[in-house]
């Protein structure tokens, strides 16, 4: 009988390092003969990769925080259905760039979506799959969004106001403190 894989995810605000740190363990698990797949979030499929294309273009219209966060949670059932779920299965370690906390940041704190619905939604789409360890990057909004700007143009999302990503960053650090179990 395989033995399931390991399911870690790295959260942060943008220019916290995510991409970096991605890096360090990509060779960290390659120097130690672990076999493992890189995902992302939103993403990490053929069909998920254009609904992360809508999500985070510039639209003419405002998108509305609801459309965004259903839209997010489309990407992750197909990410989880054809990717996450199966490598695991395999006996896979998944190492994926943000996955539901990010949800919570950034639809619930940030756009202030209800955590009841973000909820319900997580455990329809997810049922009981949750990662066995997030690593959550902390930074100074300022920091990371001075980062941001420097590798290029700004997408939907790194382009909404300061107040915005002190809220992600505050109910990143919540989360560490609520599930210090889990939470690294």
């Amino acid at each position: 009988m395989r033995q399931e894989g390991l399911f870690i995810t790295i959260e942060g605000v943008e220019g916290a390092g995510k991409s970096t740190n991605v890096q360090v363990i990509e060779d960290f698990l390659s120097e130690k003969n672990v076999d493992y797949v890189l995902t992302r979030e939103p993403g990490g499929t053929l069909i998920s990769e254009k609904i992360r294309d809508l999500l985070l273009r510039h639209h003419e219209e405002d998108m509305d925080a609801i459309t965004e966060l259903l839209l997010i949670f489309a990407a992750r059932a197909q990410h989880l259905a054809t990717t996450i779920r199966p490598k695991l299965a395999e006996g896979k370690f998944v190492l994926c760039d943000r996955f539901t906390d990010a949800t919570y940041a950034y639809q619930g704190a940030g756009r202030g979506c209800d955590l009841k619905l973000i909820g319900q939604l997580e455990n329809l789409v997810q049922e009981r799959l949750r990662p066995d360890l997030t690593i959550i990057l902390d930074l100074d909004p300022r920091i990371g969004l001075e980062r941001a700007r420097q590798r290029g143009q700004l997408d939907r999302i790194e382009s909404q106001q300061f107040e915005f990503f002190q809220r992600v960053r505050k109910a990143y650090q919540d989360i560490a403190s609520r599930e210090d179990d889990r939470c690294l």
